[in-house]
């Protein structure tokens, strides 16, 4: 449950985000492939990506701040980085990731200099996703997360990780605003158990 505390840093780094954010509507987006619906929900495979993040138990609505100002310069490189959507939050906000541009995956990740922060190639994963429009709020983002959560659980898929809230866009784009919930969920033994029944399936007909 998130807490009255959790929805005001909630609600105070979404407002902080989207207004930092108009700079990035026409640039890279994060690639992933659809490869299942489940009711409203879709199963996502992410490939590998280039991420900056920063975890702050305290300053929580800081973490924006201080991701800005690596992708604008305050890195060792002093090295101008596009900023790209979406913007992931977690952890109750405590926690925050951009994604890097496509090329930083065969170039060097410019290293922060900010000590709270992480460039790091992340590894290709599985994940669930749920879209829901307007402005994202608190509300929102729980009553997403549940039916999230159920969808998965009702088709027996395992999730793995806490929540994350995507953002998109900036607050000047009033109409078909995208925010999404995930959860990263293992999705991989789903496929291998599903392909080794239909090879038994196949196996017993020739029989």
């Amino acid at each position: 449950m998130i807490n009255a505390i959790s929805k005001f840093n909630f609600l105070i780094t979404i407002i902080f985000l989207n207004s930092s954010m108009l700079i990035a509507q026409k640039n890279e987006t994060q690639e992933y492939q659809v490869i299942d619906q489940i009711d409203n929900a879709e199963i996502r495979f992410y490939p590998s990506a280039a991420m900056i993040k920063v975890s702050a138990e305290q300053n929580r609505n800081n973490n924006f701040g201080k991701l800005f100002r690596y992708i604008a310069g305050n890195n060792q490189e002093n090295q101008e980085i596009a900023m790209t959507t979406p913007v992931y939050m977690y952890d109750e906000n405590k926690a925050m990731e951009f994604v890097l541009p496509k090329k930083y995956l065969s170039e060097g990740l410019p290293i922060p200099n900010d000590k709270d922060l992480e460039a790091y190639i992340s590894n290709p994963k599985y994940f669930a996703a749920i879209r829901y429009s307007g402005y994202s709020n608190a509300n929102k983002i729980q009553k997403h997360r549940n039916e999230l959560k159920s969808i998965l659980e009702n088709n027996g898929l395992e999730i793995i990780s806490d929540f994350y809230v995507l953002s998109y866009d900036s607050p000047t784009k009033v109409y078909n605003r995208r925010n999404e919930i995930l959860f990263e969920i293992s999705y991989k033994d789903k496929i291998l158990i599903l392909e080794n029944s239909k090879k038994r399936t196949t196996q017993i007909s020739f029989l």
